[in-house]
């Protein structure tokens, strides 16, 4: 189970990170062209989101790498499973439900990580 938590905690780190990076750094107008959502929001509420993803894809594996503060990693993937949860309601007002099925997988599988690190396969 250690080897599967970790195998789902990589591939989130890898998704959020590119999609924080994305997010945090490429002007609204070009963003909007492959995420329509963006034209909802304010350009400090994306960037907001894109760090926050960002931060989150670091928490899942540094702190368990390096052994500084473990229990972050169950942290990270708690906050990116609540970032899912607000998107999958944006999309859900927007009438969106190709993206709603996409944000329900990676909150499943950050609930996953979080309830494994968390609990009985802590650090």
């Amino acid at each position: 189970m250690n080897v599967a938590l970790w195998i789902v905690a990589g591939v989130l780190a890898v998704l959020f990170g590119m999609a924080g990076v994305m997010k945090a750094t490429q002007p609204k107008e070009k963003l909007a062209e492959k995420l329509p959502w963006v034209a909802d929001v304010s350009v400090g509420t994306l960037r907001l989101i894109g760090v926050s993803e960002l931060l989150g894809a670091l928490g899942l594996i540094l702190p368990a790498v390096t052994g500084i503060a473990p229990i972050l990693t169950p942290i990270a993937a708690a906050g990116l499973a609540l970032i899912m949860a607000l998107a999958v309601v944006t999309h859900a007002r927007r009438k969106e439900p190709s993206a709603i099925v996409f944000n329900v997988v990676l909150f499943a599988a950050a609930v996953f990580v979080a309830w494994g690190r968390f609990g009985p396969y802590s650090f």
